[in-house]
């Protein structure tokens, strides 16, 4: 299985398209940012300090949680490959068993996943840094990519499961479009979640890559955050909180980080058995 996962790693890096297309969704994102996302976050005609740094925070925040999805995506294009070029006839012929088969291309997934997404967490800290920001301190960092870990665990289990279902690269191309477009608004990076209808609200409450986004959000701009609205009213802040998804909140209650962590963990672990109870039952 290791050697596997080792081979479709090395395959993927090798395409420089497949790299290129994993990171679509974030170069989108950067694009909109600079051209129109900073006009949806508003202070009105208030100069507020460090405003500037928590736009740029909060954006990162979104940039990373996007990763998180769409680079497993690309790496599991492979695993498309495989069958639609025969490939996969050569390892059923083979002594290696299905769910070793199976579980090279996850693996290989959530490695170059969580991979790549540090890389964009380190990259979105030195944009701060650039802009004036300051650095995480060492935990936050480490927080951060735990939350990584778990973000790319349950996005690359939703994708497996997804992935499963495809027989061709034109219908996995077709999907991989989509999800690159939706995904920045289901993790609320495109447009504020507070800006959005109640109804893609309610989806994007139970979408755990959502949750990833808040967790993440949470952390890096806390500080900016302190800054921004130190002599602001607490109900400003709260407003601005929950419209810019720093928190989630279901009816009058705000979901607490444990809940998310949950969603996370769960949705991560019933998809990978969802994803290779399919292949198993296409195996067959």
């Amino acid at each position: 299985m290791l050697m596997l996962a080792k081979r479709n790693v090395k395959i993927y890096f090798r395409d420089k398209s497949a790299v290129f297309f994993s990171f679509l969704a974030v170069l989108i994102t950067i694009g909109l940012y600079a051209l129109f996302l900073k006009d949806t976050i508003s202070f009105g005609d208030m100069e507020i300090a460090g405003k500037d740094i928590l736009t740029h925070s909060w954006v990162v925040s979104g940039i990373i949680a996007v990763s998180t999805v769409t680079t497993t995506l690309g790496v599991l294009q492979r695993m498309v490959s495989d069958q639609t070029q025969k490939i996969k006839k050569d390892f059923d012929s083979s002594p290696i068993k299905k769910w070793q088969v199976t579980g090279g291309y996850i693996l290989s997934a959530y490695v170059v996943g969580t991979l790549m997404s540090v890389v964009t967490f380190v990259l979105g800290e030195l944009y701060i840094k650039s802009a004036g920001g300051e650095f995480l301190p060492a935990a936050d960092m480490v927080k951060v990519v735990g939350i990584i870990l778990l973000a790319v665990f349950s996005s690359s289990a939703m994708i497996v499961f997804l992935v499963s279902f495809f027989k061709s690269e034109s219908a996995f191309s077709t999907a991989s479009s989509i999800i690159g477009t939706l995904i920045g608004f289901l993790v609320g990076t495109y447009i504020p979640i507070g800006h959005l209808p109640e109804i893609a609200q309610r989806v994007i409450k139970i979408f755990p890559p959502s949750h990833a986004g808040m967790l993440i959000r949470r952390i890096l701009m806390e500080k900016p955050m302190e800054v921004t609205f130190q002599h602001a009213p607490v109900e400003m802040t709260e407003q601005f909180k929950e419209t810019m998804g720093v928190v989630l909140v279901n009816g009058e209650n705000e979901v607490s980080i444990f809940l998310s962590i949950g969603l996370l963990v769960i949705s991560g672990v019933v998809f990978y058995i969802l994803g290779i109870w399919n292949m198993s039952r296409k195996n067959k």
